[in-house]
C-alpha cells in the first residue's frame, strides 16, 4: 500500500520505556548523538490546539483505592460518528500487525503503539452520573466486551458508575459500556494503575491484553494527560464531534521526587572494564534523559526520567552507558584471570550421582519436570487431601498454580507421553523436591526419588527372554538402592492407599524410607494407561538420616563345608515369607547363615485358602564341621516353631 521501514527488535522484560515507536526512538536519538556532533531531537506531536467546550459538564471522577490508582485522568467527546477508519490509520496499524475495528478504538490503539500508554473509550451515555474507581466485594459477576462472564476478587480494580461495573481497569473492557455503531458520545480513559495489581488481575482472569502487558511492567507515569490529549484529537479528526467539560483529574502521583542515583567513575570504569571519558558517559546520560544533578572528577550524580522504572541501581545506570556506548566496542583485555572453583559435594549430593548412575546403568532414562502442577492431581488420591498444597500467588493458569506435593503425576504424564508414541518398555525416575504446607502454616520442602516402570524387564533382544517387569522386578531395585546405604533390618508393612493396589512400605525406627508397589488402575486410567505401572517413592531425607558408612572387614575364607536343607512348607495365603525369616533366625543364630525362597505354588491339589513355599536353608559352622546329626536337630527346631507360630504343615 505504502513504502516504509519496520525495525523489529528484541525487547526485555524490563524495558517497558520501549514499548512504543516513540521509546524506541528516544533509543535511536541516544545512539545517533553518540557518533554525530548534531544533537538529534525527537519531535512530539502538538497537543496544545486542543480545543474544549468549557461550558459542558464534565463527567466527576472519583478515586477510592488510591493505592492502585494514583493517576486517573478523562474528558468527553460528544457528537461522535463510530465508523470505518480513514486509509491513512488502518495503513499505519496495519503495517504493525493490529486489525483495524472501528476509528474510535483504531484511534486508541494508534497512541498505544505510538507512546506506549494504554487508553480506553467509554460509550458516554452507557455511564450513569459519575466514574468510580474501586473494587467490588468477591464474587461480583461481570461480562466483558467479548460477552464472557468472569467472577470478580475483592482484589481487582475496576471502573465503575454509580451502578454497576464498567470496565476491569487496565485489563479488558465490559460489554455494557464498550463502543458500538451507535454511540454517539465516549468519555475517554487515561490512568495510571499500579503495575502489581494490574498483573495479579491479568493472571488471576487469564487475560493477556496489549493494555494489561503494558500497565504490568510500569508505563511512564509523566504522559498520561499529553497521550489523552493526543488521542482526543485524533478522534476528532477521524469520528468528528467536540471535546466537551475540562478534563477530570485525579493525580497524587505527580508529587513523586524521581530517584537519584550518585556513581563514582572509578567504579563505571571497574564495571565496564575499560575507561570511557567522562564526557562521553555525560553526554551519553542526558540523550537517555538522565538529568545531571551534580558532576565532579570523580563522581556524578543523575536524576532518573521517571518512566525508566527499570533503573534502580548504579549498575542500571552502567548498563544504560554500555548499552549505547555499544558492546562491541569494549577491547578484549589482554590477560585473563581464571579463578579455581573446589567443589566439595555433600553426601546427598554423592548419593544423588551414585544412585543416578545406578539407575542408569539398569537401562532407567532420568526425567526432570517442572515443580509447579495442577491442583487437580492433588485431589484425586485421599491420602493427599489431607496435606496442604502450596499455591503459587501469582500463577499463569490453574494447571501451573500449585507446587507438587509428590512426583508420581508428572511422571505418569511422561509415562502416557511416551506410551502413545510406541514407547512400551518405560523405565524412568525422577529425584526432585516436593513441596506441603504445614498446620503450623510454615512450609516443608523434602527431595525425593520416584522410579516408575511399565512394560518388560528388558530391552526386546536374541538371547533375552522377554517377561513384564512386575512387583519383584521392582522390589530387586528397590532394595539395591537401599544397599547403597547400607540399610538393613527394615520395618516391612503392607499399605493399601488409594492410589497403590499391592504395596509395601519400608521403616527404619518410625521413620518412612520408601513405599513401592503397583499402582491402582484408578490412577494410571486417568493417563490414559492401560499396562500395569510399578511405582516407588523414596523419602530422600529419612534414608540418608538411616545412613551407615560401611567398613571393610576383610575375614578369612571358612575351611569347613556348609550343608543345606530344604522345607516344603504349606501355609496359609496370609503367611509371607518375611515371617518365616525371621523366625528361623530367631531359632538359630549361630550356624544358620542364609535363607532362600525358592518356590510358590497356589492352585491344584492344595487347600482352598492354602500355599507352598519351597525354602532353603544354608548353615555354616567357621570353626568346625557340621554333622548331619546337629543339622536335623536344628531343622526340627524350625520345624516345631513353624507348626506353632504358623499353623505350618510340611509337604
Amino acid at each position: 500500500v505504502e513504502k516504509d521501514v519496520t525495525f523489529e527488535i528484541g525487547l526485555t522484560p524490563n524495558r517497558a520505556d520501549a514499548m512504543s515507536h516513540w521509546g524506541v526512538a528516544r533509543d535511536l536519538v541516544a545512539k545517533l548523538n553518540l557518533e554525530d556532533e548534531k544533537q538529534n531531537k525527537i519531535r512530539l506531536p502538538k497537543v496544545d490546539d486542543l480545543k474544549v467546550v468549557k461550558e459542558s459538564i464534565s463527567t466527576k471522577v472519583e478515586v477510592l483505592v488510591t493505592e492502585k490508582c494514583p493517576k486517573y485522568l478523562g474528558l468527553n467527546i460528544e457528537g461522535v460518528k463510530v465508523g470505518e477508519s480513514p486509509i491513512w490509520l488502518k495503513n499505519r496499524l496495519q503495517a504493525i500487525g493490529v486489525n483495524s475495528i472501528n476509528n474510535i478504538v483504531d484511534a486508541t490503539n494508534y497512541v498505544l503503539h505510538e507512546l506506549g500508554h494504554p487508553l480506553h473509550a467509554f460509550d458516554l451515555d452507557k455511564i450513569k452520573q459519575h466514574i468510580k474507581v474501586r473494587t467490588l466485594p468477591e464474587g461480583t459477576k461481570f461480562t466483558t466486551l467479548d460477552g464472557n462472564e468472569i467472577t470478580l476478587s475483592k482484589e481487582d480494580l475496576v471502573i465503575c458508575d454509580d451502578k454497576k461495573p464498567l470496565c476491569l481497569a487496565g485489563v479488558y473492557g465490559g460489554l455494557d459500556s464498550g463502543v458500538s455503531n451507535t454511540t454517539k458520545a465516549i468519555f475517554l480513559e487515561s490512568a495510571y494503575f499500579n503495575p502489581s495489581s494490574i498483573r495479579k488481575t491479568a493472571k488471576r482472569h487469564a487475560m493477556n491484553t496489549d493494555a494489561s502487558f503494558r500497565y504490568e511492567r510500569g508505563i511512564d507515569p509523566e504522559i498520561t494527560e499529553f497521550a489523552l490529549k493526543r488521542a482526543a484529537l485524533i478522534i476528532t479528526e477521524v469520528a468528528g464531534g467536540k471535546i466537551t467539560g475540562e478534563i477530570s483529574k485525579f493525580d497524587i502521583l505527580s508529587k513523586n521526587t524521581p530517584k537519584t542515583i550518585t556513581l563514582n567513575f572509578d567504579y563505571i570504569n571497574k564495571i565496564i572494564g575499560q575507561e570511557i571519558p567522562q564526557l562521553i558517559i555525560s553526554k551519553i546520560l542526558n540523550s537517555l534523559d538522565f538529568k545531571i544533578e551534580k558532576q565532579s572528577d570523580k563522581t556524578i550524580s543523575v536524576i532518573v526520567p521517571k518512566y525508566r522504572v527499570d533503573v534502580t541501581r548504579p549498575a542500571d545506570v552502567v548498563e544504560e552507558i554500555l548499552r549505547i556506548y555499544g558492546y562491541n566496542n569494549i577491547k578484549n583485555a589482554s590477560n585473563f584471570i581464571l579463578s579455581e572453583f573446589i567443589y566439595n559435594a555433600d553426601i546427598s549430593e554423592k548419593f544423588t550421582n551414585r544412585i543416578s548412575d545406578y539407575l542408569v546403568n539398569n537401562g532407567f532414562y532420568e526425567v526432570m519436570n517442572n515443580s509447579i502442577t495442577t491442583p487437580e492431581y492433588h485431589d484425586s488420591i485421599q491420602e493427599l487431601k489431607d496435606i496442604k498444597g502450596v499455591s503459587i500467588v501469582n500463577p499463569l493458569g490453574r494447571e501451573l498454580s500449585q507446587m507438587r506435593s509428590n512426583l508420581l503425576f508428572q511422571n505418569l504424564e511422561v509415562v502416557s507421553y511416551n506410551l502413545n508414541r510406541q514407547q512400551k518398555n518405560i523405565k524412568i525416575f525422577e529425584i526432585g523436591k516436593t513441596y506441603n504446607k504445614l498446620n503450623t502454616g510454615s512450609y516443608s520442602e523434602s527431595k525425593n526419588l520416584s522410579i516408575l516402570i511399565v512394560g518388560n524387564q528388558f530391552e526386546e533382544n536374541w538371547n533375552t527372554v522377554q517377561k513384564n517387569a512386575d512387583f519383584f522386578y521392582l522390589k530387586g531395585i528397590v532394595y539395591s538402592i537401599l544397599n547403597n546405604f547400607n540399610l538393613k533390618d527394615f520395618k516391612e508393612d503392607i499399605i493399601e492407599e488409594s492410589g497403590i493396589e499391592k504395596g509395601i512400605k519400608l521403616s527404619v525406627n518410625e521413620n518412612e524410607l520408601v513405599k513401592y508397589g503397583k499402582l491402582s488402575s484408578n490412577i494410571t486410567e486417568k493417563f490414559n494407561i492401560e499396562q500395569e505401572v510399578y511405582y516407588a517413592e523414596f523419602y530422600w531425607e529419612n534414608i540418608l538420616e538411616g545412613y551407615n558408612e560401611k567398613k571393610l572387614i576383610f575375614k578369612e575364607l571358612p575351611k569347613y563345608p556348609g550343608s543345606r536343607r530344604d522345607f516344603s512348607l504349606l501355609v496359609d495365603n496370609s503367611i509371607t515369607y518375611n515371617q518365616i525369616k525371621k523366625l528361623a533366625f530367631k531359632v538359630e543364630k549361630n550356624i544358620l547363615k542364609n535363607i532362600n525362597l525358592f518356590d510358590v505354588y497356589e492352585g491344584k491339589n492344595l487347600e482352598s485358602g492354602k500355599k507352598s513355599y519351597g525354602v532353603s536353608f544354608y548353615f555354616l559352622d567357621e570353626k568346625k564341621t557340621l554333622t548331619d546329626k546337629y543339622v536335623d536337630k536344628v531343622m526340627e527346631k524350625l520345624k516345631t516353631i513353624f507348626e506353632k507360630e504358623l499353623n505350618a504343615q510340611l509337604r
